[in-house]
């Protein structure tokens, strides 16, 4: 698992800042004008996705919430990570994604790494799981990187998990 620091309500990471969406970034995904510190391929399709569960669940932006990954040498909005809140039985799903143009670079490992760190501080959270395509052994990587084990699979999905150390 990645070190982070908490600043205010960011975690920080040697190269990241995951910050919490704002309403504006949330409404310029879903239909908005472009900011200009978005990278020049974000939102994906994902991100879009991502941007209308949070909008339909406000919650989602909640401490362990949904985050955009922001480059610490740009400040450019590279991606977005995020816990499903709330645990199920001190349970929570992990979901990212990187645009291609920052792929490559470790950011999804280190990201991903500071939110299962992070989650680990929730009261009750004991368990951090998450489930991938298996045509997507880029992202299985990312996870086992991020100290989460291979559960299971199946034909289409491989399935993750790690729970708090002692």
């Amino acid at each position: 698992m990645s070190t982070f620091q908490l600043s205010g309500t960011d975690l920080i990471t040697d190269r990241l800042v995951l910050r919490p969406w704002s309403s504006a970034e949330l409404a310029a995904v879903l239909d908005g004008p472009r900011p200009a510190h978005w990278a020049e391929d974000f939102p994906s399709e994902g991100d879009r996705v991502i941007a209308g569960f949070i909008a339909e669940h406000p919650a989602a932006t909640g401490e362990y919430g949904q985050r955009q990954i922001v480059e610490r040498e740009t400040g450019l909005v590279v991606g977005a990570i995020g816990l499903f809140w709330p645990p199920s039985d001190g349970s929570l799903e992990i979901g990212y994604g990187v645009v291609p143009s920052r792929r490559g670079r470790g950011y999804a490992t280190e990201a991903a790494g500071a939110m299962v760190a992070f989650a680990f501080t929730a009261p009750g959270v004991h368990t951090v799981h998450a489930g991938v395509e298996q045509a997507n052994p880029a992202s299985a990587r990312v996870l086992e990187k991020a100290g989460l084990r291979l559960l299971s699979s199946d034909a289409t999905t491989a399935r993750y998990a790690v729970t708090r150390p002692a």
